[in-house]
């Protein structure tokens, strides 16, 4: 290798990217801002679930992470099994091929080493463990950046998980559960540290507009944000599926037509391409001109919706973390202990709910008492917020003594 591509290195990132998911893409997008400010002459592109849409939202060149297109469809027919179980031979000589050309891979945040939500061993678990093994093999350094991670029953799903991570050279994690879930699984996480998830490394919504003179008429009732999602329970649920839906839904929409009653106006928000039907029921359900919903694109506009707004009631977790990041106090109606885990670490852990018991009743009583405190929860949100930047300014100083090491010294390989 001459000089001159010693200082271009070549990264790829990796994911379910550019899939619909604006988690999943924010945390790409922040780690793109980094390998531009920090290490600009860096050759990226990307191996990942949406390669158009990466191409052109993030102007990088982008591979289909799998053969098969029709991989995340059920296969019932015979020639759907057999394509699926061919694409997996082809994905391991073709992620072996993409990785070997890499000197780095980063997978960007995402819960790439949980399931709780509805997940095949043989889906994202196996093509995770075919990245991390093709690293290995071809010298490649695989970085988990600030993922997330759960205990996992399955244990097919449990095995791909726990050898993918051991294979990385690098890992780190968005909170302290989730390296707690992986030494669980038996891996050795002795110097695997925990920062903050990645979103909280993009810019901040614009700060709000000076408040009214104090002899200023209370203003009505603001704007309240109402985070939904297709959610049918976690990967232990599949049999009881419809039943969680079904309650989940009913339990959200009393909520949003008890506020409507009240005269407050309503923004529905998704974080998925997969949560649309939720929002068509509910406005459906509701029929009125106060219920709007919102067409984020990215979860900047995520955060410019939330930031608008004088309270959120959220479930899917980057909804969560970008009401937290605009700074507006927030009631989460969590699927999993991740949420849990956030709200505490941003000083809101009593204000959670679990999504599998969407009652409308206790919801408002939760919700009324987190307006009571809204100042004061905004100050204390303004305070985790600039702790939650000084994290990720480690994770990021951090990630560049691992990933891009000067003077030829190796890598340190993770255990």
């Amino acid at each position: 290798m001459t000089p001159g591509e010693e200082a271009r290195p070549r990264v790829g990132v990796f994911g379910l990217l550019g899939s619909g998911n604006l988690g999943n893409d924010g945390s790409l997008e922040a780690v793109l801002g980094y390998l531009r400010a920090e290490h600009p002459r860096a050759v990226v592109d990307a191996l990942c679930g949406g390669p158009e849409t990466v191409t052109a939202r993030y102007g990088i060149p982008a591979t289909r992470l799998h053969w098969y297109r029709g991989e995340y469809r059920t296969a019932s027919r015979a020639g759907a099994v057999a394509a699926k179980g061919l694409g997996k031979l082809v994905d391991a000589v073709r992620t072996a091929a993409w990785v070997r050309r890499h000197d780095v891979v980063i997978v960007p945040g995402m819960g790439v080493l949980e399931a709780t939500l509805p997940l095949r061993p043989w889906g994202f678990p196996y093509a995770l463990f075919l990245l991390c093994a093709a690293g290995r093999l071809c010298g490649t350094r695989i970085a988990l950046v600030g993922v997330g991670a759960a205990p996992i029953r399955d244990r097919p799903t449990r095995a791909l998980v726990r050898w993918s991570a051991r294979l990385a050279a690098y890992r780190s994690y968005r909170d302290t559960l989730s390296r707690d879930a992986l030494r669980s699984m038996g891996v050795d996480t002795a110097r695997d540290e925990v920062y903050a998830d990645l979103a909280f490394a993009l810019p901040a919504p614009p700060p709000e507009a000076p408040a009214d003179p104090p002899d200023t008429p209370p203003a009505p009732p603001g704007l309240v944000c109402v985070g939904v999602m297709a959610f049918h329970g976690g990967n232990d649920d599949r049999a009881r599926a419809a039943e969680i839906h079904r309650r989940y839904l009913d339990g959200t929409t009393r909520f949003v037509r008890a506020l409507v009653a009240e005269g407050r106006p309503v923004r529905l928000l998704t974080g998925d391409a997969v949560d649309a039907p939720v929002v068509g029921a509910i406005l459906d359900a509701v029929d009125s001109p106060l219920v709007t919903a919102a067409e984020a694109a990215s979860l900047t506009d995520l955060m410019k919706e939330t930031a608008a707004a004088d309270a959120v009631v959220a479930t899917r977790y980057h909804n969560v973390v970008c009401a937290l990041k605009s700074g507006t106090p927030t009631l989460a109606l969590g699927y999993a202990a991740k949420s849990e885990a956030l709200m505490e670490r941003m000083g809101l852990g009593a204000y959670c709910h679990p999504a599998r018991e969407a009652d409308a009743d206790r919801l408002l009583d939760r919700f009324r008492a987190l307006e009571r405190r809204s100042a004061e929860l905004r100050q204390i949100l303004a305070e985790r917020n600039a702790d939650a930047a000084r994290r990720l300014e480690d994770q990021f100083t951090a990630l560049t003594a691992a990933l891009f090491p000067t003077g030829g010294h190796p890598m340190r390989e993770a255990p």
